[in-house]
């Protein structure tokens, strides 16, 4: 039986086969196989950390989970919509690393759609990204930079909605959105939402406004 240390290193090498495996042919992709070969290995070795398709992607999907979660983030300047902005162009694909790991993750819905285990975990994971955005609505609306009336909730809903559709529009016609265009239609989405302007939601103009 392989010492503890080379077994948690393998593991190290298989979970980096999982990533390049997920992010050249999503999870559609993903087999034994696609992985034993992204290894120089044979599948009977993989036999011994996953018994079958349904563990390798529940793996997989552990892997995305932490790829995601240890990435750097973009520093927000200030508080409020400046914190915004910085937390939905982290999830944007501006970088080569970030088109993987968008495609990644859009794979990984035709999985969680067919599985209600990985579906409440994708659930679960946009209700707290969903959660993160209201705080930074929340601290935008106190600095006035929102209407004041304005429902947090369903700003932060919009926003998480307008950026996955920007993402997967960019995943599919990159060179109509390139990074620069994203940013600048990320910039006038957050612009129209502002007190007073054509996009802001009516129930937080003031009497007259």
């Amino acid at each position: 039986m392989p010492a503890r240390g080379d077994h948690e290193a393998r593991r190290a090498e298989v979970s980096e086969a999982v990533w390049r495996v997920l992010a050249a042919q999503g999870f559609g992709g993903l087999t034994m196989r696609a992985v034993a070969a992204e290894l120089g290995a044979s599948t009977g070795l993989l036999t011994h950390y996953f018994r079958s398709k349904r563990e390798l992607v529940r793996y997989a999907h552990e892997v995305a989970e932490q790829r995601t979660s240890a990435r750097a983030r973009q520093a927000p300047a200030a508080p409020g919509l400046a914190a915004l902005r910085a937390a939905l162009c982290d999830v944007l694909p501006l970088t080569p690393e970030m088109v993987a790991m968008s495609r990644v993750w859009i794979s990984f819905w035709d999985a969680a759609l067919g599985d209600a285990e990985l579906g409440e975990s994708q659930r679960a994971r946009y209700q707290r990204w969903r959660d993160r955005l209201c705080g930074q609505v929340l601290a935008a609306r106190g600095l006035g930079e929102i209407p004041g009336a304005a429902d947090p909730e369903d700003i932060a809903a919009t926003a998480a909605s307008f950026t996955h559709g920007l993402v997967v529009q960019a995943l599919f016609d990159p060179d109509r959105f390139p990074p620069e265009r994203q940013l600048a239609l990320l910039d006038g989405f957050l612009d129209s939402i502002r007190p007073g302007r054509a996009g802001s939601p009516a129930v937080g103009r003031a009497p007259g406004g």
